[in-house]
């Protein structure tokens, strides 16, 4: 089964799960200290899956080489740490006559804030065939931007009098993301061989944990008797972020590969995915450490929560077109590399 199938697969998977989640749920009824303890398995365990996941499948070598593409990683965290927030920031200011629920907006202010995710983009990168190695590092890196700037952005476009605790945060991360990966490349090293010959299947784990992440964190904001969501409203927002992204894909598509751009095809796909995703496993803790007892906490989340699946489904249904893309660019451009025979006279 090749990366499209199993993409189709799980988000087939998801749609199930979900409507199995908001189905059963009543109203105060939380998903904490439940079966799956997502208070321990999906703060501690699942993230660092996807990254023990990341650093055993990738190769040492294309990860290094990655480090040194410095342009590749100033386009992808400028275009999601500033850019990003500042376009939804000016959109926002013409929704906000409209009749839209007003703490939707303030959601989706919210995403627009948010680091690069730690492994939708990565999943789909290399499920194109694209740069992985690119899109892992600034999935790590733009995530240890995220832990200062985000609550900064956040409290800049939202306003908060809470406190940011960014030492625990900082700590958190590292060990369920940078220390995970570290081992990951260590575990490698030993059973290279083995890997090479059994080809486990690396993008299906890191799916499956990603399912899980999404499942609880809709169980947990559903499940809350305060959320007061008119249907207009939800509507409009799922289109809006579904336009948001088609319009930042196709945006971030044509700066990477103007004329004048040195980004390989490889890059460009990478570059798609990390620029327009967003972070939900690092960005739900973050909003109720930033927004600690705000009545409207739940609506804000909502937006988050539809954007994460979203663009996986969005970018799993791309899949086959940029790959194709990609594939016939990296052909021409081989072509237009290979020395011209002489013509003989």
């Amino acid at each position: 089964m090749g990366p499209l199938e199993r993409l189709r697969k799980e988000w087939f998977i998801l749609g199930i799960v979900l409507v199995i989640a908001v189905a059963r749920l009543e109203p105060g009824v939380g998903v904490k200290g439940g079966p799956l303890k997502p208070e321990i398995t999906i703060t501690y365990i699942a993230v660092s899956a996807i990254f023990f996941n990341s650093g055993l499948s990738l190769k040492t070598e294309e990860l290094t080489s990655a480090l040194m593409h410095v342009k590749l990683h100033l386009f992808v965290q400028i275009f999601t740490l500033v850019f990003f927030p500042t376009a939804i920031w000016v959109f926002l200011q013409l929704l906000s006559i409209t009749p839209i629920n007003e703490w939707l907006l303030k959601g989706l202010q919210t995403v627009g804030c948010m680091p690069p995710p730690v492994s939708s983009a990565v999943i789909l990168t290399k499920a194109v065939g694209g740069n992985e190695a690119a899109a892992i590092f600034n999935s790590a890196f733009g995530s240890f931007l995220g832990i200062v700037i985000t609550p900064l952005l956040l409290l800049l476009f939202l306003g908060s009098s809470s406190s940011v605790p960014f030492t625990s945060i900082f700590s958190q991360l590292f060990m369920t993301v940078v220390v995970p990966l570290i081992i990951g490349q260590i575990v490698r090293r030993y059973i290279k061989d083995w890997l090479e010959r059994k080809k486990p299947p690396f993008g299906a784990i890191s799916s499956c944990v990603l399912l899980m992440i999404i499942y609880t964190t809709f169980c947990d904001t559903f499940a809350n008797p305060n959320i007061d969501l008119d249907k207009f409203s939800l509507i409009i927002i799922v289109f809006i972020i579904f336009s948001v992204q088609m319009s930042f894909m196709f945006l971030t598509f044509l700066f990477s590969t103007r004329n004048n751009s040195t980004f390989t095809p490889a890059d460009t796909v990478a570059i798609v995915f990390c620029s327009t995703h967003k972070s939900l496993t690092l960005g739900i803790p973050m909003l109720k450490i930033v927004f600690a007892g705000y009545e409207h906490l739940s609506l804000i989340s909502v937006p988050l929560l539809i954007y994460h699946p979203a663009q996986i489904l969005l970018g799993s249904l791309l899949v086959p077109t940029i790959k194709s893309w990609m594939v016939s660019r990296q052909k021409a451009l081989k072509l237009t590399r290979q020395p011209k025979a002489p013509v003989k006279v």
